[in-house]
């Protein structure tokens, strides 16, 4: 069944699923990438159409609207859902590639476009383009990807390098299978190689301008949608992953209090006991602070006002926050849950090693966001152009 023409139901049609997410996540985590099952059934319900444009049949679905869908992703897998934020984040920016480049990818509305974000690939320039090669880790959802935006680095002789990212059919790369991880272990995210990859001028995208706003594309050029930056847009993704992942955890614990009892102890029922509503009730808050935060940075995202630098690191550090927040209200019911939640089939378990992932990601990770920030706070310059 192709999915509809519209996104007006979209996060509906994604709760409806989450049974089924749910279902396959061990299977997910055992064979380290997201089941065919799951990836056909995010695909019949849109998922990945959130952010091709419209003129190929996508969505352009606003930010609050991608939140709540990725968010139950995550809620039911956390490997599922970082799978779907890296595929509908990186179709995003294959909509800010050229022209030409956009007609050789969106040649579906339900294309999935992956990539990798740290420049370790690299690239030589000929008349025509580029050949890259190199190693590039982290190459979530590779397996299941029809085209990789592959981030390469092209040695410019004295000063730093030129930063690109080069749109490549996944055919057209090698995927090694070294995705053995403690978090997010079902997420795919092999390291993929290119071996002289030719690569035309057209599906090149440089990073430093796009940084600043600027993106060769001539159809999105003045679209308001492709106009939010892609780095602020990612918070918007991340946050989504956080708190899907907290909320699958907390309706976890509450359901099982309800089951088991707490043993060496009176309580014939956790649920009974005051030391599990305290548990409850602060983990609870925590969601809702860490949503508080996702819902103001997804306002000011969709206001669409230019943005300082001293909001963007505001930005980011409340993801990175709300990111913190997530894991600490994972980390307490899961100290709560007793033993047998250790058992591989308990999600609890799982939730808290793929939140532990989320916040040892580079962009998310609260320590380096709140410093980004702070310095920013004290009139300093940033320290990054990833804002």
């Amino acid at each position: 069944m192709p999915a509809p023409r519209s996104d007006a139901d979209l996060v509906a049609r994604v709760h409806a699923l989450r049974p089924l997410i749910s279902e396959h996540a061990l299977r997910t985590e055992e064979q380290r990438r997201v089941t065919a099952e799951v990836v056909a059934a995010l695909t019949d319900a849109g998922v990945y159409r959130m952010n091709v444009p419209r003129r190929y049949g996508g969505y352009q679905t606003r930010p609050r609207t991608q939140v709540d869908a990725l968010a139950e992703v995550a809620a039911a897998c956390g490997s599922a859902g970082f799978t779907a934020l890296i595929q509908a984040g990186c179709a995003f920016i294959a909509a800010l590639f050229p022209d030409e480049a956009q007609d050789e990818i969106f040649t579906s509305p339900d294309v999935r476009v992956g990539g990798t974000l740290i420049p370790d690939a690299t690239a030589v320039a000929t008349d025509e383009g580029y050949v890259v090669n190199g190693t590039s880790g982290f190459a979530t959802g590779c397996q299941d990807a029809d085209w990789h935006l592959l981030t390469v680095r092209v040695e410019a002789g004295e000063g730093p390098p030129e930063v690109l990212w080069a749109a490549v059919p996944m055919a057209e790369l090698e995927v090694l299978d070294d995705w053995y991880v403690s978090g997010l272990a079902g997420s795919g995210s092999n390291s993929v190689v290119a071996r002289d990859v030719v690569v035309p001028a057209h599906r090149v995208l440089p990073v430093g301008p796009l940084l600043a706003g600027e993106f060769p594309s001539k159809a999105g050029a003045d679209d308001p949608f492709y106009r939010m930056p892609v780095l602020l847009m990612f918070c918007v993704w991340t946050a989504s992953h956080a708190l899907g992942v907290a909320r699958g955890a907390l309706a976890e614990f509450t359901e099982r209090i309800h089951r088991r009892g707490i043993a060496y102890t009176f309580h014939q029922r956790q649920h009974e006991a005051a030391v599990t509503h305290l548990q409850s009730a602060e983990a609870a808050m925590k969601v809702s602070c860490a949503e508080l935060l996702t819902s103001d940075l997804v306002a000011r995202i969709e206001a669409g006002e230019p943005f300082t630098t001293e909001e963007r690191a505001k930005i980011r550090a409340q993801t990175g926050y709300a990111a913190r927040l997530a894991k600490e209200a994972v980390d307490l019911v899961a100290s709560a849950s007793g033993a047998s939640s250790l058992h591989r089939e308990v999600p609890i378990q799982r939730a808290v090693r793929d939140v532990q992932a989320l916040n040892l990601h580079a962009f998310v990770n609260p320590a380096t966001n709140l410093e980004l920030y702070g310095r920013v706070l004290a009139g300093l310059d940033p320290g990054t152009p990833f804002l």
